[in-house]
């Protein structure tokens, strides 16, 4: 008996479009944070703008990874 169970994806497209969706928005946000840390120093308007925009796909990207932990797999 295993601890992990294989997982091989679903087959619901709703699903699935909500796991492709899911990694993009947690990456794209941390990478607008780490710019807007590196772009601060120079241009502070501009960091603000990145940073806001990092942190609302970093926690809508959470969201939705705490939403799809809670659905049943089809």
């Amino acid at each position: 008996m295993s601890f992990f169970s294989k997982y091989n994806g679903t087959s619901d497209a709703r699903l699935l479009r909500m796991e492709r969706t899911i990694w993009p928005l947690i990456y794209g946000g941390l990478l607008f944070l780490v710019l807007g840390y590196f772009t601060e120093s120079t241009q502070n308007t501009d960091a603000t703008g990145l940073y806001a925009i990092g942190s609302i796909a970093l926690a809508l990207g959470l969201v939705a990874f705490y939403v799809r932990s809670r659905q049943p797999d089809a």
